[in-house]
């Protein structure tokens, strides 16, 4: 069986200012970087020792996870990027407010095309069709696409690294691809919202099949940042 630990990469530059970061970029901010630093510390302070560690390609997952590595001395470990973990794209909505989006230029959408929800979060399949079909740079993806390569990019990591003898691995990705993923991993499980920068979901995988422990732990930040404040 292999534990793995899906991270939410830390707090941007984008993520502080309240814009849709997709497949845009932006660094770490200095709170953003002390929140890892204490996650690290915190799988320290437990003795977890991973054996493979995974990425998207993103530089601000990629920066989480040198953190993550650097502060719990699981540096030197076989360490992967997949483009397929990387966030949702919002095409040309990339970078924009998520105001905008989310509670301006989507609610239409749904008003214009008969989708009408009265729930706070539509379904995924719902959001991700009505970006693709505003996206004017023609870079979004529709449902079956972005639904397809999260599950496929997850599998796989996790068949390596069963394949590999892995015990433990980290795996940094982003807030919507993980709520994604466990939603599509165990669909009777409400669709995550909200994970937290640096938490951690914990799942299992075994005979080819995912197991969802608890989500959007903060704990091991909590540990971190008390051995911090001890210092």
């Amino acid at each position: 069986m292999v534990n793995i630990y899906l991270v939410r990469h830390g707090k941007t530059m984008f993520n502080t200012i309240g814009r849709a970061q997709g497949w845009s970029d932006t660094p770490l901010t200095a709170a953003g970087e002390q929140g890892i630093i204490e996650l690290g510390l915190g799988f320290k302070e437990k003795g977890i020792k991973f054996d493979r560690a995974y990425s998207s390609d993103s530089g601000r997952t990629i920066q989480t996870m040198g953190f993550i590595l650097a502060n719990s001395d699981n540096e030197g470990i076989p360490y992967t990027y997949d483009k397929r973990i990387r966030e949702w794209c919002f095409g040309s909505f990339d970078g924009g407010y998520d105001g905008e989006l989310f509670d301006g230029v989507l609610p239409r959408i749904f008003t214009e095309t008969g989708n009408h929800h009265t729930d706070e979060f539509p379904p995924d399949e719902v959001i991700a069709n009505a970006i693709f079909e505003v996206d004017t740079a023609g870079w979004a993806e529709p449902w079956e696409k972005l639904s397809g390569r999260i599950m496929d990019g997850f599998t796989d990591i996790a068949k390596e690294s069963e394949a590999k003898g892995a015990k433990n691995i980290v795996i940094v990705s982003h807030g919507m691809t993980i709520g994604t993923f466990v939603k599509l991993a165990h669909p009777e499980l409400p669709r995550p919202h909200g994970l937290d920068n640096g938490s951690v979901t914990h799942l299992s995988f075994e005979d080819g099949k995912f197991t969802i422990g608890k989500v959007g732990d903060m704990s091991y930040r909590e540990i971190g940042s008390e051995k911090l404040a001890k210092k």
